[in-house]
C-alpha cells in the first residue's frame, strides 16, 4: 500500500485533489459547469463535424462517380458511331468492287471512281463532324490511290499496331495514336494531336483472302469529350490510360498544377474491373482520390483524379468555425454562470460573515435580509431564527444561573433548618423508644428517612430501588392519617431495581393517588390499594402506579393528559378555569413537573401518561429509557 501511495500518478492525483479543496465554491461551480457542459458540446461538435465530413466525402464520391459514368456513356456512343461508320464503309458495293479489281484501270475509270464513288462515299460517311478520317488501306496493286480515302497498305505496314490488327481476324482493334498523319499526304492533321483509331481488316468477296485495313479516326478530344472539356470541376480531372500505359488528359487542368498526370498515376494501381474502384493517396502532403473503371471494348482505363485540397480546406474552415462558435458559446455560458452564481453566493457570503462574527463571540449579529424562497433564502430564514433562539437560550441560561445562585443561598439556609429538624426527630424517636411508644418511633423513623432522602440531593438521578424506599416511607407516614387503610403493593422486576430514575419522580404520583383516591372513597372504612410495578420492554423501562380509587371521568382524563404537555400560558389558562369550576386547586401540577423533568432528561418519547376507568382504577404510566445506574 505504501508503494502504491508513493507512485507518481497517485501523488499527482492526491495533489490535484488537495488543490481542488482549496478552491472557492464559486470556482468549483464554474469548473464543474464547464466540465458538464463543455465536454458534451465538444463531443457533439466532433460528432457533427465527423458527420459533415463524411457527408461531404460521400457527396464528392457520388458526384465524381457520376462524372465517370457520364464519360463512359459518351465513350459507348462514340464506339457505336465508329462501328456504325465501319459497317457503312464496308457495305458500299461500288467501293468494294473497286477494291477487288483484278486488272489495271485507265485514267478515265479512275477519274470516274474519284468523282462518283469516292466523293459520295466521303459525303455519306462524313456527315457526322466527330469523324475525322475514314481511310481504306488495300494491298491490291491494281487499285490506284485516291487521296485521302483509298491508300496502299504498304504505307502502314511499319505501324506497331498493324500486326495486332491482322491477328484480330476481322474483329475491330482500337488504338490511341499521337497522330494519324502519313508521310507525303496533303492536308493531314497536326502531328501533335492524338486520335482514337478504329482499325478493322476487310477481305475479298470470298471472305478468305486479305484485301486491306479500314481505318476510322476521331480526335481524342471528341472521343473523350468530358475528359478534354474546358468546362468542368476545377478539383477533378479525367485521365485516359492507353493499353501501353500512356496517359492522356487535359494538361491545363488545375488538378495538375503541382503534380503532372503521370506523377499522380504512379500512385494508382490499375485493375481490369469494369465497376468503379476508389483509392486515396497523398503526394507531398497533398491528398487525392482516384476513381477508376476499365473499358474492355476499347481496352483503356478511365480514371477520375480528384484533388481533396479544397474539400479538406472546406472541412478545416468548418472545423474552425465550429471551434470559434463553441468557444463563444462556452464563454457566454461561463459568464452567465458566473453572474448567476455570484448572485447566489453573495447571500452565502453574508451568512458566512455573520457566522464568523458569532464564532468570535458576537451573538448580537444583525443579519441583513436574505430574500428569496430558494434553498439559500430558506437557509437565511432558519439562520435568523437560530440567532434569535441562541440569544433566548443565553438569556435563559443567565437567568437560570442567577436563580441557581439564589437557590444555593436558600438551600444553605434550609440545610441548617433541616439538620435542626432532623436532629429533633431523632431525639423524639429516642424518647418514644424509652417510653415504649414504638408506633411513634416507627413514624419518626419514616419521617427521618424521608427528610434525609430529600436533604441528600447531590444528583438528579438515583436507582429505582431508592425511589421505592422513599415511597414506602411516605406511605407509612400517610397510614397514620388514614388509620392503616393504605395498602402498598410492589411488583418490581429484578433487572429494574438498578434502573436509572429521576429523584422524587414516584412520590408525586403516589401523593396524587392517595389524595384523589382517598377523597372519593365510597365508604370511610374502605382500603386504597396502590400497586407499583416496573418491567423492561425492549429498550425501555415502564413503571406503572395503579390505585383502586374511584377513577377519573373520560372528559377530565383527556384534559389532564393534554395539560401534561401544554405550553405554559395555555396551561395557566386551563388551570385557572379548572379551579373556578371545581372550587379547588387540584390541577395535576406535580405530575406535570415530573413529566417535564422526564422530557428534559430523556426526550419527548419519554414521560407520563394517565389511564383511568371511572369507578374502577387510575393508572399513571411512566416510560424511561432502560439504563442501569451504578450507585444511588
Amino acid at each position: 500500500m505504501k508503494q502504491e501511495m508513493g507512485h507518481p500518478a497517485i501523488r499527482w492525483l492526491m495533489g490535484i485533489r488537495a488543490s481542488a479543496f482549496k478552491l472557492s465554491l464559486q470556482v468549483k461551480l464554474i469548473l464543474s459547469f464547464m466540465f458538464v457542459i463543455f465536454i458534451p458540446v465538444i463531443l457533439f461538435s466532433w460528432y457533427t463535424l465527423k458527420e459533415e465530413s463524411a457527408k461531404a466525402m460521400e457527396e464528392l464520391m457520388k458526384n465524381n462517380e457520376n462524372v465517370l459514368a457520364v464519360e463512359k456513356i459518351n465513350i459507348e456512343n462514340n464506339v457505336e458511331l465508329m462501328g456504325w461508320t465501319s459497317q457503312l464503309a464496308l457495305s458500299n458495293r461500288e467501293m468494294n468492287n473497286y477494291l477487288q479489281i483484278e486488272q489495271t484501270q485507265d485514267a478515265a475509270h479512275v477519274f470516274h471512281i474519284k468523282k462518283d464513288v469516292v466523293n459520295s462515299f466521303q459525303y455519306f460517311l462524313f456527315n457526322n463532324p466527330r469523324i475525322a478520317n475514314v481511310r481504306l488501306f488495300t494491298d491490291n496493286l491494281y487499285v490506284n490511290e485516291i487521296w485521302p480515302v483509298i491508300l496502299q497498305e504498304s504505307r502502314i505496314q511499319d505501324k506497331p499496331w498493324h500486326e495486332a490488327v491482322m491477328k484480330q481476324s476481322g474483329l475491330p482493334w482500337w488504338e490511341i495514336q499521337d497522330s494519324v498523319a502519313l508521310t507525303g499526304l496533303p492536308s493531314e492533321p497536326s502531328p501533335n494531336e492524338p486520335f482514337m483509331t478504329y482499325l478493322q481488316e476487310f477481305k475479298y468477296a470470298d471472305n478468305r483472302a486479305h484485301n486491306g485495313i479500314l481505318e476510322i479516326s476521331m480526335k481524342l478530344s471528341n472521343f473523350f469529350s468530358r475528359t478534354f472539356s474546358s468546362v468542368q470541376d476545377r478539383n477533378s480531372q479525367l485521365i485516359v490510360v492507353a493499353r501501353s500505359g500512356q496517359v492522356f488528359s487535359l494538361e491545363a487542368s488545375p488538378v495538375f498544377e503541382q503534380h503532372s498526370a503521370e506523377q499522380l498515376m504512379n500512385n494508382v494501381k490499375l485493375t481490369r474491373n469494369t465497376d468503379y474502384e476508389m483509392v486515396q493517396f497523398k503526394v507531398n502532403g497533398q491528398s487525392y482520390l482516384a476513381f477508376q473503371s476499365y473499358i474492355p471494348s476499347i481496352d483503356v482505363h478511365l480514371v477520375n483524379m480528384v484533388s481533396l485540397e479544397d474539400t479538406m480546406e472546406g472541412i478545416n474552415h468548418s472545423r474552425v468555425r465550429y471551434m470559434i462558435l463553441i468557444s463563444l458559446l462556452v464563454a457566454f455560458l461561463v459568464l452567465l454562470s458566473y453572474s448567476m452564481q455570484a448572485m447566489i453566493l453573495r447571500r452565502l457570503k453574508v451568512l458566512r460573515e455573520s457566522m464568523q462574527q458569532m464564532r468570535s463571540g458576537n451573538f448580537n449579529v444583525e443579519l441583513p435580509p436574505i430574500t428569496g424562497t430558494d434553498e439559500v433564502g430558506e437557509l437565511g430564514l432558519h439562520y435568523s431564527k437560530l440567532i434569535l433562539k441562541i440569544n433566548e437560550l443565553i438569556q435563559e441560561q443567565a437567568a437560570r444561573q442567577a436563580a441557581g445562585k439564589e437557590a444555593e443561598l436558600r438551600a444553605l439556609k434550609n440545610q441548617i433548618d433541616s439538620h435542626f429538624l432532623y436532629n429533633t426527630l431523632e431525639n423524639v424517636k429516642m424518647l418514644a423508644e424509652i417510653d415504649g411508644q414504638y408506633l411513634i418511633s416507627d413514624i419518626m423513623t419514616s419521617l427521618g428517612g424521608m427528610m434525609r432522602y430529600s436533604m441528600e440531593w447531590q444528583q438528579d438521578h438515583v436507582m429505582l430501588s431508592d425511589e421505592i424506599q422513599q415511597v414506602q416511607h411516605y406511605v407509612s407516614v400517610m397510614n397514620i392519617r388514614y388509620d392503616g387503610r393504605l395498602d402498598l403493593r410492589l411488583s418490581i422486576a429484578s433487572e429494574c431495581l438498578k434502573q436509572e430514575s429521576l429523584k422524587m419522580s414516584l412520590q408525586p404520583a403516589v401523593e396524587n393517588a392517595i389524595k384523589h383516591g382517598m377523597s372519593r372513597m365510597h365508604s370511610s372504612d374502605g382500603n386504597l390499594v396502590i400497586m407499583i410495578s416496573a418491567v423492561r420492554r425492549d429498550q425501555a423501562c415502564v413503571i406503572e402506579i395503579t390505585d383502586s380509587g374511584c377513577g377519573i371521568p373520560e372528559e377530565k382524563l383527556s384534559l389532564l393528559n393534554r395539560m401534561l404537555r401544554m405550553e405554559e400560558s395555555a396551561y395557566q389558562d386551563v388551570r385557572q378555569s379548572f379551579v373556578r369550576e371545581n372550587n379547588q386547586d387540584s390541577n395535576g401540577i406535580g405530575l406535570r413537573n415530573v413529566d417535564q423533568r422526564l422530557v428534559m432528561s430523556y426526550g419527548t418519547e419519554c414521560g407520563i401518561q394517565i389511564e383511568s376507568q371511572e369507578g374502577s382504577y387510575t393508572r399513571i404510566i411512566m416510560t424511561l429509557p432502560y439504563r442501569v445506574l451504578g450507585g444511588g
